[in-house]
């Protein structure tokens, strides 16, 4: 299982910056059992027509990065 405080603490130094300068932010729901991170989106990014493309292409990148046990977001 992977420490939910490492990927906390990911999402807050290296994601949460970079939403932040488009007026978003991120949040960690979840960490299940198949090492599967649910986030949900904030502000500026909640309901955008790119949120699946920044999940993809920022969230899980870095996350998967830094915390490579993960198998998705």
């Amino acid at each position: 299982m992977i420490d939910r405080e490492r990927v906390k603490e990911v999402l807050r130094a290296e994601v949460a910056p970079r939403l932040a300068m488009d007026g978003g932010g991120i949040e960690l729901v979840d960490v299940t059992a198949e090492n599967v991170v649910k986030v949900r989106l904030k502000g500026a990014c909640q309901g955008c027509p790119g949120a699946r493309m920044t999940l993809q292409m920022a969230v899980e990148r870095v996350l998967k990065e830094s915390v490579p046990e993960i198998a998705g977001v």
